[in-house]
């Protein structure tokens, strides 16, 4: 079962609706706001836990054990990136780990990640 805790969290401003975003990845654009996650395997800033319109205040968790939407099958224990749509998936080489799965999971279905800040490039 998917928990949160010990988690930074941030506020920023949307940079588009992100109304229907909550539990995935975000990044961080160069004007200062967040916008969902649409490249597979790009750095994000974290997962929204606050979502909201464009031009308002949202919440995002930094680091720490957060829940996060999976968009396929995820791995018990194995590295996290994030897909083009801002779901987790199982990393693959090149991709930025977020993270690491703390359950398994399939597609839409919310599970636990320790998301870890810096990621790296998957070997």
């Amino acid at each position: 079962m998917a928990t949160m805790q010990s988690r930074d969290t941030r506020t920023f401003v949307a940079g588009e609706d992100l109304s229907a975003a909550q539990f995935k990845f975000v990044t961080l654009e160069a004007d200062g706001q967040v916008d969902l996650a649409d490249s597979a395997g790009e750095n994000c800033l974290g997962v929204l836990l606050v979502e909201g319109e464009a031009a308002r205040a949202v919440t995002v968790v930094m680091t720490g054990s957060v829940m996060v939407e999976a968009g396929g099958t995820v791995t018990n224990g194995g590295a996290v990136a994030t897909d083009a749509t801002g779901r987790a998936v199982d990393a693959t080489t090149s991709d930025i780990i977020m993270g690491y799965a703390r359950e398994a999971g399939v597609v839409n279905q919310v599970i636990e990640i320790e998301l870890i800040q810096g990621g790296n490039a998957s070997a």
